[in-house]
């Protein structure tokens, strides 16, 4: 029996191999999936799977060869754009332009176009350069013609070999069919955009998609949607912005039909932010957004949030502006869940992805200065640097704390992935953890051991030592506030103005309604946002709105324990709910 077994492993390695080996140009969709169907069975076979291949495994593996090749192709292209061809004769000019057009016809999606081995074009040119020879294209492509596949196909296979795919074949006899054609499929995943050219379009197709596959497919499948170098390539253009940028940025607004769109705290709500975009409209010249931090943990599609807004920066950096908040952590997104939402999505490539996007946070601002009168953030205000202690007071100890300024947050290092407990930049744990209270004065918050609380008083002195009006902050949620003795609002509605003195006022923003989306208790509350329009930007109007429907996944996080329970959570598994 053992001997048998390993007779059929043998033979679905020599299957596999010769499948491999083959050119699928000049093929039609049948045969196309019919060689991949055969391929998977093999791969479970040798790899001892015992479960069906199904028409999933078929979609997948389609998707990830096109998706090497079309990468692979436009690698060729650059390489090929960099060249010198000076005193080359007419044969081997005929020979380049013909390998452009084999990667130009892959990365257009032209699969019956005959795609030549370019490693050996390029030998015959007289050249070969060091970033073609690891490329999958040409590794695995070949010459192409009618004769090809049927010469792969015979140098496989003999009669014992058959007798093998026969008896595999009878152990796989309730494998899905597929009738429809596998093209459709194709169109459903995202590549990065030729020459790294960002437009509207393409950002409007990363919406799109990313709404469909959230429907449609499980968190599993979610790589081939969004392949791990469209991650990297979209987090090092955003990056290449942020960085940039200051800790406080200055948003000038010009127009009379100009306005800002300040949001809260997202928390992986994929879907109320698409309402949002699609009720208020997306970013344009005269329309302005600032988030002001939280777009993951606690929710399902903290990557969608993070990869869509990332999307819009790099396409309107002077349009749309991120804020760090207190979740944007290493510490954070640990526990409440982004990590292994990164870890379900993305399997083996989880932890590249994962740091792939803490060095993201490390590059965001800190706050904003809308039109010189409006500040907003996603904690609060902060204390002076000049005068804080090197280390925290020990318990039942006090020690005076004075408000910090602009200037004093200008110098802060944003660089930390997680907030200081002490030290020259606590600023950072203030600017992002501190929270307001109805007690006057600035005291250190003892019982989250980061940020401050501060009350009225301490507003009225920033508003007036910066000459603002406004201050929107975020941080806090509607179950942070329940049972409070504070006085402050319950966030309920999505907003609460919490301090309102003779310079102006301070609101919290809180834009997940229905929250939290993991655990047994909701809130019921709405999500919030404000508008700021032209003359007036210091007197918003809150717009409350509504959960929209949302498809249901587990947990990836024990909310009611606040830790992560990696049993309940099967990363390449995980069940969606319709």
């Amino acid at each position: 029996m053992d001997h048998q077994k390993e007779r059929i492993k043998n033979g679905c390695q020599k299957i596999l191999e010769g499948i491999n080996s083959m050119s699928l140009a000049n093929l039609d969709d049948q045969q196309v999936h019919s060689l991949v169907m055969m391929r998977e069975i093999a791969r479970g076979v040798v790899d001892d799977r015992d479960r069906k291949v199904t028409r999933s495994d078929v979609i997948t593996a389609l998707r990830y060869s096109i998706e090497k090749m079309v990468c692979s192709s436009r690698d060729i292209i650059q390489i090929l754009s960099r060249m010198s061809f000076e005193g080359l004769d007419d044969q081997r000019m005929h020979l380049v332009t013909r390998m452009k057009e084999i990667a130009h016809g892959v990365i257009d999606k032209q699969p019956r176009v005959a795609i030549a081995r370019p490693n050996l074009l390029a030998e015959e040119v007289g050249f070969v350069d060091e970033g073609m020879q690891d490329s999958p294209v040409v590794e695995s492509a070949k010459i192409s013609n009618g004769d090809a596949l049927i010469d792969g196909a015979q140098s496989m296979t003999n009669e014992d070999e058959m007798l093998d795919v026969e008896h595999v074949l009878r152990f796989e006899n309730e494998i899905d069919e597929i009738q429809e054609s596998l093209l459709p499929c194709f169109e459903q995943f995202l590549m990065w955009p030729p020459n790294d050219c960002v437009t509207i379009e393409w950002v409007q197709d990363v919406m799109v998609i990313l709404e469909q596959a959230s429907q449609k497919m499980l968190p599993s499948e979610f790589c081939h949607v969004v392949p791990t170098l469209l991650v990297d390539k979209l987090t090092d253009a955003a990056c290449s912005i942020l960085c940039k940028e200051p800790n406080c940025v200055e948003i000038n607004c010009e127009g009379e039909d100009s306005r800002v769109i300040v949001v809260g705290a997202i928390h992986g709500q994929f879907h109320d932010l698409m309402f949002l975009f699609k009720h208020e409209g997306v970013p344009s010249e005269n329309q302005i957004y600032v988030f002001n931090g939280n777009y993951v943990d606690k929710g399902a599609w903290g990557i969608e949030v993070f990869l869509v807004l990332l999307a819009w920066k790099v396409l309107m950096p002077h349009r749309v502006f991120l804020l760090r908040g207190n979740h944007e952590s290493r510490y954070c997104t640990a526990r409440y869940g982004f990590k292994k939402e990164v870890w379900a999505k993305y399997g083996d490539q989880g932890d590249d992805v994962y740091n792939k996007f803490l060095e993201c946070f490390k590059e965001l601002p800190l706050a904003s200065v809308i039109a010189n009168c409006v500040y907003t953030t996603h904690g609060g205000l902060f204390r002076s640097i000049h005068a804080a202690p090197s280390q925290r007071p020990k318990r039942n100890k006090t020690h005076r704390v004075d408000l910090g300024s602009l200037a004093e947050l200008f110098e802060v290092k944003r660089s930390c992935i997680d907030c200081p407990y002490e030290g020259p930049n606590i600023l950072l744990s203030d600017v992002l953890w501190s929270r307001p209270s109805n007690r006057y004065g600035l005291r250190d918050n003892t019982g989250h051991k980061l940020g401050l609380w501060w009350g009225p008083d301490c507003t009225e002195e920033f508003l007036k030592n910066h000459s603002l009006k406004l201050i929107i902050r975020s941080h806090d949620e509607p179950d942070s506030r329940a049972g409070k003795d504070d006085d402050l609002g319950n966030m309920l509605r999505g907003y609460s103005i919490d301090h309102d003195g003779e310079s102006g006022k301070l609101c919290t923003l809180f834009s997940a309604p229905d929250y939290p989306q993991f655990g047994k208790r909701r809130c019921n509350n709405k999500g919030a946002y404000a508008v700021l329009k032209f003359p007036d930007f210091a007197s918003p109007s809150f717009h409350s709105f509504k959960g929209t429907e949302r498809p249901m996944v587990d947990p990836y996080v024990d909310f009611g324990a606040n830790n992560i329970d990696s049993s309940k959570l099967d990363s390449s598994q995980s069940r969606w709910k319709h």
